[in-house]
């Protein structure tokens, strides 16, 4: 496989992070490739993948996330080593790293293809923010229990007025992350998708939708007792929104290209981090 030069991020609070991305800048460098480190501290403004052939993250399911909105426009894959707790995106395990790696070079590993949204905030006539991301768009009160007024349209076709904590928007990717613990599906990263997760509807009717990704979602912000709500990509430093607000949501015309990231290692994850078995289990 034609590529030269590598980047590694690498959690800077994870110690065995650091180690280990030294290990591979040294055998990288050993093969003749360009290999330079970058310390990622949980947030950073500026992505540093420009002019790179792919990326290696040294850390958990948000390190991933954090390359994959960087590198997906410029359509550099990303390499995850997982050092977190849950590792659905992050799926490398770091005793298996050198084998992994040697199959991405010799172009025989998967590349996984997941999608992304984008997320505008329209105030006014204006564009306020434009993010992307490859989990999720939450948009809630700045702190817990407290009922918010959205109206939801989707493609132009209203959906309702709603009465919640919050709404969750996820790609499939996401749909194990945040959307899942507010009682979301979880989605075969396979089905390109959206969901739509309400967090504590006040109607009891009120069930997540799984929605064709071709379509637009619209939310505007209705007036409500509550006045602190934000919106946050990524699980990133939320931005805080206004009454009449309106956060359009779409799927992003780039992909995210994660190396390694399996079927196989999806379904792995889904039994070993969050206990499912489908029922009982027999000896």
């Amino acid at each position: 496989m034609n590529v030269k030069k590598s980047l590694i991020v690498v959690n800077s609070f994870k110690e065995e992070s650091k180690s280990l991305g030294g290990q591979i800048q040294a055998y990288l460098q050993s093969l003749g490739l360009t290999a330079d480190v970058f310390l990622f501290n949980g947030y950073s403004e500026q992505y540093p993948f420009y002019g790179y052939d792919f990326v290696i993250t040294m850390g958990g399911d948000g390190t991933v996330l954090f390359a994959a909105r960087g590198c997906a426009p410029l359509g550099i894959p990303v390499f995850p080593i997982n050092f977190g707790s849950f590792g659905f995106i992050a799926s490398v395990q770091r005793d298996e790293w050198k084998r992994e790696l040697d199959d991405f070079l010799a172009g025989k590993a998967v590349v996984d293809e997941r999608s992304l949204l984008q997320a505008d905030l329209i105030r006014g006539q204006n564009r306020r923010l434009s993010a992307t991301g490859l989990n999720d768009i939450v948009i809630c009160g700045k702190t817990a229990g407290h009922m918010i007024t959205f109206n939801v349209l989707y493609d132009k076709v209203p959906l309702g007025e709603i009465k919640s904590d919050g709404i969750i928007v996820s790609t499939a990717t996401g749909s194990t992350a945040y959307s899942a613990s507010a009682g979301g599906p979880i989605i075969d990263p396979d089905l390109d998708s959206m969901v739509l997760t309400l967090m504590n509807a006040f109607s009891l009717s009120s069930r997540p939708l799984v929605l064709s990704p071709k379509g637009e979602l619209e939310i505007k912000i209705l007036p409500s007792r509550v006045s602190d709500v934000v919106i946050s990509v990524d699980g990133q430093i939320p931005v805080d929104l206004h009454v009449g607000d309106v956060i359009r949501v779409c799927q992003h015309e780039k992909k995210a290209k994660l190396i390694g990231c399996t079927k196989e290692k999806f379904y792995n994850a889904l039994r070993s981090k969050l206990n499912w078995s489908g029922g009982p289990q027999h000896a």
